[in-house]
């Protein structure tokens, strides 16, 4: 067992540390602050030994009891990986389950990532599998996207929601907004392409209604009165253009990060010789 302690505050990394102790199979990495979960997920496949590999949570989320049954399933030789899924969203706010729900059906639309919906990290993966994760090596992850992208056949495994051990989820309505954006933003193009057709759209529009006026003067000598619509006119396309750059924003955003190489974690602490201290 490897533990990824993504710097955590409290007594975790001591509990760790005290079980590691006791029994000579348990590895930790503790990171110097906190990186984030891909970061956790990322440290942990990079460290990972053995010819399976399964990403599951520490708060008993993922039910450890379901581990026989996906390593049954990849030793028939069919499938590289079992990955698992919530039948339902029992105990979520309906807000947020409509929401969800919504995020899976876009970016399935709009990039070719494949992921399913109630798609968990938990899943067991065969060395290939985890190998072509490692080799991923970009600073913004996306690990539900990522695990679709690189192919691989992957066999879903549904199972009841379960409640967490102890604690409470760190990941308010605002967190996993931001983390469905950057999972788009990640995997697809379509936002700038979308842009690209608003300023599409607008130059035409802008063009027609040039030829409206012209027209009305010549015709009727009478040219557009009123500055009220003027101004909603300017108002509108400026709301456009700030909307596009936005966009536009996120991505050179993105590109900046990723050109700074910056690592994707910091290992302050390891009892696993030859650990990854940074990468």
């Amino acid at each position: 067992m490897l533990f990824v302690d993504d710097g955590s505050q409290d007594d975790t990394l001591d509990i760790i540390i005290n079980l590691a102790k006791k029994d000579d199979k348990v590895y930790y990495l503790s990171f110097s602050r906190n990186f984030g979960k891909e970061a956790a997920i990322y440290a942990g496949l990079c460290n990972a030994e053995g010819e399976y590999v399964a990403v599951m949570d520490a708060d008993m989320q993922d039910p450890p009891a379901m581990l026989p049954q996906m390593m049954e399933i990849l030793q028939n030789d069919e499938y590289d990986s079992v990955a698992t899924r919530r039948m339902n969203r029992k105990g979520e706010p309906p807000i947020r389950s409509w929401f969800a729900r919504k995020f899976y059906k876009c970016i399935n639309k709009v990039s070719d990532a494949d992921i399913v919906d109630g798609a968990r990290d938990f899943r067991m993966m065969k060395r290939d599998m985890v190998d072509a994760i490692v080799k991923m090596r970009e600073y913004n992850r996306f690990s539900k996207g990522i695990f679709g992208w690189i192919g691989f056949k992957t066999y879903w495994l549904a199972y009841e929601n379960v409640e967490r051990a102890a604690g409470e989820t760190k990941w308010n309505f605002w967190k996993l907004f931001r983390y469905a954006i950057d999972g788009i933003i990640n995997f697809s193009e379509v936002p700038l392409n979308i842009s690209s057709w608003f300023g599409v759209v607008m130059t035409i529009f802008s063009f027609l209604f040039l030829l409206f006026v012209v027209f009305r003067k010549i015709c009727f000598g009478d040219p557009v009165a009123g500055w009220a619509s003027t101004i909603c006119v300017i108002v509108f396309i400026g709301g456009i253009q700030l909307f596009c750059m936005g966009i536009m924003g996120q991505y050179i955003a993105k590109t900046y990060t990723e050109s700074k190489q910056r690592p994707h974690y910091i290992i302050a602490k390891s009892n696993k010789a030859g650990a990854q201290k940074v990468k």
